[in-house]
């Protein structure tokens, strides 16, 4: 009996000891890159940037390292962890400027401020950001298809800050703070010419010198709205008001 459990207890010794060595996974770079792959396609986007994170801590100086930060990025970015995508990408940027992905890599940060615009009535600071962020995409790598799209993005943003701007404007008016509206209202005119909302600000600027009784400043404005809008709704109501006051 004691011969039996003494060799039953080396079977099943043997048994864990097989166990253990076919349920643990290898770590090898290239295995965790394959993974983190496989877990990207399949949505498993938090396990996705667990694996690729795993290679930069274990494997930093593996021709695996410098994809896995990108793609970690990758999922973090579907993962819509925004802030920590942009600690990869600035760390791809960082010390692989050279790389052949480096376009991508300004491109998807620009993305990821991107995906964090807020609604015209809040504040715009991702905006800004990932203008500056589309920008620098346009200025270092023009002639790729990131600095197309990077252009585009650039007019919705643009357009996006003038409604800012006349959103504040508006509310300036309602309170009669007439000179706080028109700064706003000047902004867009100023800088925002191409965007769909220049009619309006050139009309509000009009109404805002015809209350405050400078009629050369709002005839001036007219004559701008009239010059180039002149079939505008805007444009109506604004010869309407320097006519009234003539």
């Amino acid at each position: 009996m004691k011969n039996l459990a003494l060799i039953l207890g080396l079977v099943l010794s043997v048994i864990a000891c097989s166990s253990t060595s076919e349920t643990t996974e290898p770590t090898s770079a290239e295995y965790l890159y394959n993974r983190g792959y496989k877990n990207l396609n399949k949505t498993r986007y938090t396990q996705a940037a667990e694996n690729f994170e795993k290679i930069e801590l274990e494997h930093p100086y593996s021709k695996w390292a410098t994809k896995a930060k990108l793609m970690g990025a990758y999922a973090y970015y579907k993962d819509q962890k925004y802030d920590d995508a942009i600690m990869s990408l600035e760390r791809f940027i960082k010390y692989h400027p050279g790389n052949k992905d480096i376009a991508y890599a300004y491109y998807m940060k620009g993305l990821c401020y991107y995906e964090q615009i807020v609604g015209i009535e809040k504040d715009q600071e991702n905006s800004r950001l990932a203008m500056d962020a589309f920008n620098q995409v346009i200025v270092r790598f023009p002639d790729t298809e990131y600095a197309a799209d990077a252009r585009k993005k650039i007019n919705l943003i643009n357009d996006h800050l003038a409604g800012h701007e006349m959103e504040v404007g508006r509310f300036y008016l309602e309170q009669n703070n007439y000179l706080s509206a028109l700064n706003r209202f000047s902004v867009v005119v100023n800088e925002y010419q191409t965007t769909g909302h220049i009619e309006e600000a050139l009309y509000r600027q009009v109404e805002i010198y015809q209350t405050l009784g400078l009629g050369k400043e709002a005839l001036d404005a007219a004559r701008v709205l009239d010059y180039n809008y002149p079939k505008s709704k805007w444009n109506i109501r604004a010869q309407k008001l320097v006519k009234t006051d003539k």
